[in-house]
């Protein structure tokens, strides 16, 4: 069906993806980093906005749309920050979420965050997201947390909230609305890793490298991955990907390891995107700086997950 939705906080655009395969068009779209912005632009033909918290950035948005989508930032509520919440000003871009609906009045927002949200700051931070969209803007709220590995056939284990909210006026059988249910993992890393495939030696931990030996000792298996963390290295005991992260390009500690047939490697920049479930031929920017590659799919949503949370949205507007 034909519906309309903007794209805020867009990333590289894993909302767009999915709403846009559904038969959506995305009529603005806006996000601060100037990477990110230039990945997605390559992709969608869209140069989104800038600063989404400047009045007159605000007002490029069309007045009418059907579907508001928000991965807003949730570096204020991740366990992986230092969980200030509302008092971190990164928290608070959810109020300008809220003047954009005010405004607009979307027949539905779609919003993504991490799992922690929900218990941020002993349940307050999440109370008052409800009751913004709830007892203020008079929307009806559904939510769920949902892990990509148990409801995307992607094999991640990622869990994230999403809030589905809809405009009573506007989406009178909203009541119908149901999350996905789980269905079975049948994919494997292996369907998104080669390990016969040589890739380039700068993705290979040297022999000489000071970790080598600790990651040679525990690196056993070629079905899981591994991830580094700081001292010790953690095996995915579950076979899927650990959670990709923000932070996995900037020497941290977070970049999932594999053992092919020619050496330990870091995963490439493309098996990261694989793992959220972009398409093979979705572009990666050439003369971008890895680490910028890497923040982005760790930044990003899962792309069939979005697609099949919007499947149900869709049957009912």
């Amino acid at each position: 069906m034909a519906f309309t939705f903007i794209d805020l906080f867009a990333g590289v655009g894993g909302f767009h993806l999915a709403l846009e395969s559904l038969g959506g068009q995305c009529v603005f779209a806006s996000e601060i980093e100037p990477n990110a912005c230039h990945t997605y632009e390559q992709n969608h033909g869209i140069q989104p906005k800038g600063d989404i918290t400047q009045d007159d950035i605000k007002q490029q948005i069309p007045d009418n749309f059907d579907i508001l989508c928000a991965g807003f930032p949730c570096q204020a509520f991740s366990i992986a920050g230092y969980q200030k919440g509302f008092a971190d000003t990164r928290g608070t871009l959810f109020f300008d979420i809220e003047q954009i609906i005010t405004k607009h009045r979307p027949k539905v927002v779609f919003l993504e965050n991490v799992k922690n949200l929900v218990g941020h700051d002993k349940g307050n931070t999440f109370k008052v997201i409800l009751s913004t969209l709830e007892a203020k803007l008079g929307y009806k709220v559904y939510y769920q947390v949902l892990n990509t590995m148990e409801y995307a056939n992607i094999p991640q284990n990622r869990e994230r909230i999403f809030i589905v909210a809809f405009d009573p006026k506007s989406v009178k059988n909203h009541q119908d609305f149901q999350f996905p249910e789980p269905i079975t993992l049948k994919k494997t890393i292996h369907d998104i890793i080669n390990i016969d495939d040589k890739k380039e030696d700068k993705f290979y931990y040297a022999k000489t490298h000071k970790y080598y030996p600790e990651l040679i000792k525990n690196m056993t298996s070629q079905d899981t991955l591994y991830q580094w963390r700081r001292v010790y290295v953690r095996e995915n005991k579950n076979n899927v990907c650990p959670t990709l992260t923000a932070n996995m390009g900037t020497g941290g500690h977070n970049v999932p390891l594999i053992k092919d047939n020619y050496g330990i490697r870091k995963l490439t920049p493309r098996e990261c995107f694989l793992f959220q479930g972009y398409p093979k031929d979705f572009i990666l920017p050439e003369n971008m700086a890895m680490s910028k590659l890497y923040m982005q799919a760790g930044n990003s949503v899962t792309v069939p997950l979005i697609k099949r949370i919007a499947e149900g949205i869709l049957a009912l507007i």
